[in-house]
């Protein structure tokens, strides 16, 4: 399964991500993360320790496989960039994007023409899960990044802006055609936040699963990567309904 995770900017798209990753990769799925926020820290809360140089920067690369001179190569060759450009720990392969480096230094359209073939291409088998920590905000789903994901999960707190930033994603991600959108609840400290997301957002998208808020996430951001022995019991029911959802038989 191919899942894209978006959401306002500080709601803990990087945290879920991570955690996912590590339950899937303990029930044997093959696992590939793809880091595909300009403000990329996936390989940290992972526990990668080696600087990791992002896909965007290869520029000679991006050049090569999706053409100069103004004009992009909507359809580049990319079979060989996750054996080429990934890096792997305890089961997780990770793929950092990387984007717009700085202040003036241009767009990177080319970087996501590149991802969105890689993403359309990748074969993904019933042991495989593909994870998508997208940038803060809707701005990937605005380049349409992700229309070759087998569903968006969308992560929300009971926070207003949050709740807003959600609806304004709903709709981009409409525009492109996904039809499958999971809510998922995050830092949850009572049924009154859960009933806050529900009321904020629209009846026909479900709540798949309910993340309460966890101390031991909050220390673990202090230093950087998760602890090897954090156990999150809502995290394996989440994957469980995903599995379940996307009628995906465990590896």
């Amino acid at each position: 399964m191919k899942l894209a995770i978006a959401g306002k900017g500080g709601v803990g798209k990087t945290t879920l991500v991570a955690l996912l990753a590590r339950e899937a990769a303990g029930r044997g799925y093959h696992v590939l993360t793809v880091d595909a926020d300009t403000d990329s820290n996936l390989a940290t809360t992972l526990g990668f320790t080696d600087p990791i140089v992002p896909l965007a920067e290869e520029e000679q690369l991006v050049a090569e496989r999706t053409g100069t001179g103004g004009f992009i190569r909507l359809n580049p060759t990319v079979d060989d960039i996750p054996a080429r450009y990934t890096v792997e720990r305890d089961g997780i392969r990770l793929l950092v994007l990387g984007g717009i480096r700085g202040g003036g230094s241009g767009c990177a359209c080319p970087a996501n023409a590149l991802l969105r073939a890689l993403l359309a291409r990748l074969l993904v088998r019933e042991d495989d899960v593909v994870l998508v920590d997208m940038e803060a905000g809707i701005e990937h789903l605005g380049r349409g990044t992700v229309q070759n994901v087998d569903a968006l999960l969308l992560v929300v707190e009971s926070d207003r802006r949050t709740l807003e930033t959600a609806e304004r994603t709903l709709r981009l991600a409409r525009d492109l055609g996904l039809d499958r959108i999971l809510a998922i609840a995050n830092r949850v400290y009572n049924d009154e936040d859960t009933e806050q997301i529900r009321n904020g957002l629209p009846p026909e998208i479900p709540i798949l699963g309910v993340i309460p808020y966890d101390d031991a996430l909050r220390v673990a951001a202090r230093h950087g990567p998760l602890p090897d022995d954090l156990s999150l019991p809502p995290i394996a029911e989440l994957l469980d309904r995903l599995e379940h959802e996307l009628s995906v038989r465990h590896p």
